[in-house]
């Protein structure tokens, strides 16, 4: 029986492995070499292992998580592009969706994806492409209702010039954000990822009307050589 994720950071508490060198192989790109051994080098990736996690992106929600606390027992949760349902899996323990913590409201997490999604107890994964019309409609008859929290990680395919990548996730993550907006409840929370490099001011400004307050942060599990950040947006305005 697969090992059921318990959703708690436990940073820290492993022992420091010794560094895995990877050989140059013939036909093998050395960019390809580079990446294989920062993935057998990274903490992250080793605890998403060892913990049972589809990927080492699970911590950056539970440590963003830890700072904001929204994914709260009986909290609804709407993950979007959500595969391969890391952040589905940390959801699902925390707002207790499985209905495991004795005397804590059951929450709901439901993913949707515009690929097939391995099922997740606990979790209703569908395949959805969230831009459709109608996709809030549907969200909200699949939940019965609003959401309290709307998140995403998703990033569009990488062209390799930053600039142009930069604004396809920006677009990306607006588009997420103008889809909370139908379906989150008041008081609800948007969390997206992002990329630093200068076009973000327009969503900025735009989530700072809809919301309270609007924080971006780059939390531990985020590569330092990634330019990659979150924006949390709490308090959604109605």
């Amino acid at each position: 029986m697969a090992k059921q994720p318990s959703g708690k950071n436990t940073s820290g508490r492993g022992q420091r492995d010794l560094t895995v060198k990877v050989k140059s192989a013939r036909g093998r790109k050395l960019s390809s070499t580079r990446w294989l051994q920062r993935q057998l080098n990274d903490p992250y990736v080793k605890r998403a292992q060892a913990e049972g996690y589809r990927g080492r992106a699970a911590f950056k929600i539970m440590e963003l998580d830890d700072k904001y606390r929204f994914l709260v027992p009986g909290a609804r949760v709407v993950d979007l592009g959500c595969a391969p349902g890391g952040w589905c899996q940390v959801a699902v323990a925390r707002v207790n969706a499985l209905g495991e913590k004795s005397g804590k409201a059951q929450g709901r997490v439901l993913g949707v994806d515009l690929q097939e999604i391995e099922p997740l107890a606990g979790a209703e994964m569908h395949q959805l492409d969230f831009m459709d019309e109608g996709a809030d409609e549907t969200v909200k008859g699949w939940l019965g209702g609003k959401a309290d929290v709307v998140m995403s990680d998703m990033a569009a395919s990488s062209s390799g010039h930053k600039q142009t990548d930069h604004l396809r996730i920006i677009s990306l993550c607006e588009a997420a954000a103008y889809f909370s907006f139908d379906v989150l409840e008041e008081g609800g929370t948007f969390v997206a990822k992002v990329l630093a490099g200068g076009a973000e001011g327009e969503l900025q400004k735009l989530l700072k009307q809809k919301f309270t307050k609007v924080a971006n942060v780059k939390p531990p599990a985020s590569r330092s050589d990634s330019s990659e950040k979150f924006v949390v947006a709490t308090g959604f305005r109605g």
